[in-house]
């Protein structure tokens, strides 16, 4: 593996990695609901929202499916039940001509645009679109030879992990640099529609980041934004998220997907938090250096004479900062001033006869 690629990768420009903001990618999937005007105000929605990329889904029913209603290819549990596969996929499509009017709106709107191809026709379109960037789906994890066929556009794959074994894993980022990636991203992603928080198992996140010598992210299919934020604080430096319009809507997905509001408050937080991580080191920010001077000190605290004996009721620790350090206050008790102090002054070394200690740069008494 190139050092490089475990530090960054560049999708149409942008940089992504552990040292620049979380990379938002906006799902479309079968959101347009059938309706391609639907799917280019879904576009517009997710440039006002702040997003960074818009994603598509490149197949056909007969690409990703037969039309059959035989074992397994009837769903009998889930947000789907009830449905062959051939009619779910026939709802859920983004047909094939409406690609380049698609890449071509997102691209005047200022967002990345790339989508998951499922077959090497859909990995064929997506080249003639100059795609950036490529999506392998989870349940596509597994699927070598298509891995294989879109790394060979060098472009970098992102592969979500659902469902996989990390022998699985092991195999497509093999696969993906073998054939040429342009770097890989994981997403950790749990594969329920929606998915509950508490099988996020958002700590997989860095995990797959060591294991793999990879940059990791989050396809993220738990309501609302909360895990995709917890996500970037645990160092993912890609979120993926289903969108809507309106969930009231309907379409095959609206259920787990974002409404506007929730997407422009995704895109605020997850950037704040990635803002927020900073560096790990004690370096104060500059913010808080002026407010040092409200730490507690040592303050006289009443009137007194020259030669008299410092006690608890002449010396205190309080604030401001101006005055000794509070860990001193044991050794200017039962000192003697030096001279006439007055209730309010800061102490220092010269108001003792003892002085510093030789520590502070003074004969300790």
């Amino acid at each position: 593996m190139p050092p490089s690629e475990a530090l960054s990768i560049d999708i149409a420009g942008r940089r992504v990695a552990a040292d620049t903001p979380p990379l938002i990618i906006a799902e479309l999937s079968g959101n347009h609901n059938g309706d391609l005007d639907r799917a280019k105000r879904l576009m517009e929605m997710c440039a006002r929202s702040g997003a960074d990329a818009v994603k598509l889904q490149t197949y056909t029913p007969d690409t990703i499916t037969i039309r059959h209603d035989g074992p397994g290819f009837r769903l009998e549990t889930g947000l789907w039940a009830g449905r062959t596969l051939y009619e779910l996929y026939g709802e859920a499509f983004t047909p094939y001509e409406w690609h380049e009017p698609l890449f071509r709106c997102a691209r005047d709107l200022g967002l990345i645009v790339f989508s998951s191809p499922f077959d090497e026709t859909a990995v064929e379109l997506l080249e003639g679109l100059d795609a950036p960037a490529y999506k392998i789906a989870s349940f596509e994890a597994i699927d070598l030879p298509l891995i294989a066929r879109a790394s060979r556009a060098g472009r970098p794959l992102i592969i979500s992990t659902g469902m996989t074994s990390p022998e699985e894993i092991g195999d497509a980022v093999a696969t993906a640099r073998g054939a040429g990636a342009g770097g890989v991203v994981l997403l950790h992603c749990v594969s329920t529609y929606p998915a509950r928080f508490a099988d996020a198992n958002l700590r997989a996140i860095p995990r797959l980041a060591a294991d793999f010598g990879c940059l990791a992210g989050l396809s993220d299919h738990t309501p609302g934004t909360a895990a995709a934020v917890a996500g970037v604080a645990l160092g993912a430096v890609v979120i993926e998220k289903h969108v809507t319009l309106a969930r009231a809507d309907g379409g095959p997905d609206s259920a787990f997907s974002l409404e506007p509001d929730e997407l422009v408050r995704l895109v605020q937080d997850c950037r704040h938090a990635w803002e927020a991580l900073g560096e790990a080191d004690y370096r104060r920010g500059t913010d808080e250096t002026g407010n040092r001077q409200f730490r507690r000190s040592l303050y006289v605290v009443r009137d007194v004479a020259a030669g008299e004996v410092l006690g608890p009721d002449a010396v205190r620790s309080i604030r401001p900062g101006f005055g000794l350090a509070p860990r001193h206050l044991p050794q200017v008790h039962g000192a003697r001033a030096a001279r006439d102090l007055t209730r309010g002054e800061p102490v220092s070394w010269d108001m003792l006869v003892s002085g510093a200690p030789e520590s502070e740069g003074g004969v300790k008494g």
